[in-house]
This record gives C-alpha cells, structure tokens and sequence, in this order.
C-alpha cells in the first residue's frame, strides 16, 4: 500500500494538491482513500461533497474521509481523561475546566493518525493519501511517536513500578488517587499503535510531498521542512510549486509577478536537487469536484508517474568498514554550527534548532565508540569504532 502525505505553509493550497492526486490515482485504477489531519477539514469543500466520519465513495474507487476526533478521542483517551478528570477534581479544578485540560493538543491530528493505521491494517486501499495540518504542526505530529517510544522506554516501567508498590501510602499520604492499571494499559497502547504509525510513515512505501507557492518566506518553511523530515527519517519524494503564473505578453503588472517567481523557482530547483519538482498554473479559481480536481493533477503531474516511491535507503544509513562503521543521516540546508551531537549510553542525540531527536542505536554500533562526526554534503557523519579490550 502506498502512502502519501502532503504539507506545506498554511495557505499554500496543499488541499488542492492532495486532493486532485488522489482523484488522478482513482481514475487510474487505484482504490483510494483521501484522509485529513488538518482541523480545517478543506477536503469536503475541494471535492464539492458531503464528507463524513466513516470513508465516502465521491467517484468510482475515489473515497474520502474526515476523522471524527471526538469518537477516535473517547476509544483512544478514555481512561487516562477519567483518571486525570479525578486529580482534578480533587485539587478543586471546576468540571468545565477540567474537562478541556484533560484534551491533549493536537488531538485530532494523533488521532487521524492512527485512523490511518487501521486503514492500513485493513488491506481495502492501494493508496491512502493524507492531507496533513500545516508544516510546524504536522513536524510535531510526525515527531511525537518518537518521543512518546523514549518515554515509554526508559520512564514508563520504573514509573508503573513505583506506583504499584507506593500506591496505597501515596493515595492516604496526598490524598490523591493514583492510576490503576487501566490507566497504564490505555498509555501502553497509545505507545504501542503510535510506534506502529511510525515505522509505516518512515517505511520505502510511505512518503511526504511539500507543497509550496513561489515566495520565498513559503520557500524557507518548505527548507527547514525538509531539514526537519530528514532528522526523523522521513522521505520527501518531491515539490510541487503552486499558483504559478504563466507567461504573459503586453501585461507589465503581471510580467512582473512571473519574473519574481521565477527567480524564487530557481531556487526552489537548488534547493531540492534530485527531488521531482511539479508545477501547477494559477487559476482565477479553485478547481471543485472529481473532475477538474483529476484534470489539475493531470496538469501537474505531466505524464510522471505520481505514485512512484522514491528510491534509496532514506534519510538514514549505516555502513560497515574494516574499523566500524558510519553512521549517515540527511540534514539537508544544515551547517556544522547548527548541530549538536551527543551520545547517553545506547542513544545518539541529535539536535537541529529546536528539534531534537533520541537515536537509539542497533546493538552492533551501541558496543562502538564514537571517534567523530562532522556536517559535509548535506549530511551529518557520525564515526564509530570498536572499543580496544
């Protein structure tokens, strides 16, 4: 099954995009599901139909669907809000408040995410494409399963030991209730099904697709997107610039408009090198409905293949040499003085601006020692050698 998600700064008209791809693929004989995990839910309004919680059939083998959070919340969430709703209301919070500070952020997004996991399950879909939240939030999301495996790793188990052994002393002592296994069980299998939506958004099936307009402030998110991506192992399969003006002799105003863009698309070219870049034409409208939504993509897409998966290892590889071995992870627009590297034990700590991600290492390179590292080609080099004696 192919996955395929798109982002890009708000406004960009990522929806279109993803959309129109997802209608192009159907009519090419692919069954496909079209999902958000954007709150704004624009989908509906692209395809120009009525959308519900369950996937609908727009066109032949065409299916859309918008995550109902609110039901996904109260099967995923249920028991931990229960147990936090009676802190609460011990410390004296009003239910009302209470009730909203128990909703984790970005709950509609996470819970999208693991709608996409059951469809994966499901084996129904060739293609599920995925029209995500704007760029920070979607970074956010895509990080989160990383984040939550080290806590549930090295935090969680001493956490439920304690607990267990201290529960009635605590309960008597502070007079608050303590979590019971339930609540442990629920934060268990959130880990469990959020690491199981990571390995397939960073597995060769599974690729992101930026969107973009010609301006350069959209160009600088889409880079540090790229950067971001890379760091936790996803793949960019390709750009697609949006809102293009065509050529337009005897117009000045909008000749100017076509040379500031296309100076921005040169350096969208540089700036993705290898990467497919597809261009759409600016329209007076947005195009609504299956068909002229297949007809953009048809526009864009150019005779290329839209599905293709890209090849190559990923943003991450190790390599094996007669002393040991090479760790390599794309950072692409990334210089030396914007990482910084170090190693906890069996973990590799790589931190890019405000994003930090906990490398665990495969037992093979946990037993080596890192000898150096350094940012060249886009590129951070991480050297390990076998320790003497």
């Amino acid at each position: 099954m192919r996955i395929i998600l798109f982002t890009g700064k708000g406004g960009v008209g990522k929806s279109t995009v993803a959309a129109s791809t997802s209608a192009l693929a159907a009519s090419r004989g692919q069954r496909t599901l079209v999902l958000s995990t954007d709150a704004a839910h624009s989908l509906a309004d692209a395809f120009g139909a009525r959308v519900g919680s369950e996937p609908t059939e727009v066109a032949p083998r065409l299916f859309v669907q918008q995550v109902d959070a609110q039901q996904r919340f109260e099967q995923s969430w249920a028991d931990i809000q229960r147990y936090l709703l009676s802190v609460l209301d011990v410390a004296g919070v009003d239910p009302v408040a209470a009730e909203e500070l128990t909703v984790i952020p970005g709950a509609e997004e996470v819970l999208a995410l693991l709608e996409l996991r059951l469809h994966a399950l499901s084996g129904d879909w060739d293609l599920v494409v995925v029209d995500c939240a704007p760029t920070a939030e979607t970074l956010r999301l895509l990080a989160l399963p990383e984040a939550l495996g080290w806590y549930m790793q090295r935090v969680f188990p001493v956490e439920r030991r304690v607990v267990k052994a201290l529960k009635p002393v605590l309960t008597r002592a502070a007079g608050v209730p303590m979590p019971g296994d339930s609540v442990f069980d629920a934060i268990q299998r959130l880990h469990d099904e959020l690491d199981e939506v990571r390995d397939l958004l960073a597995g060769p099936d599974s690729s992101v697709r930026l969107v973009l307009t010609p301006e350069s402030v959209v160009l600088a998110e889409a880079r540090r997107s790229f950067t971001t991506l890379s760091l936790f192992g996803y793949r960019v399969d390709g750009v697609v610039a949006n809102r293009v003006f065509p050529e337009a002799e005897g117009d000045s105003w909008r000749a100017g408009w076509v040379a500031a863009q296309s100076h921005v698309l040169e350096e969208v070219e540089q700036s993705f090198p290898g990467l497919p870049l597809w261009r759409s034409v600016y329209r007076a409208g947005e195009p609504v409905g299956v068909d002229a939504l297949r007809q953009l993509a048809t526009e864009v897409y150019d005779g290329t293949d839209p599905l293709a998966a890209p090849a190559g290892d990923g943003p991450l590889r190790i390599t094996r040499n007669s002393a040991g071995a090479v760790l390599r992870l794309d950072l692409p627009f990334v210089t030396r003085g914007e990482v910084d590297l170090a190693r906890h034990g069996d973990e590799l700590v790589v931190t890019v601006g405000s994003y930090r991600r906990l490398l665990s290492l495969p037992p093979g390179l946990a037993r080596h020692r890192v000898t150096g590292a350094r940012v060249d080609e886009g590129a951070l080099q991480v050297r390990f050698e076998e320790r003497n004696g």
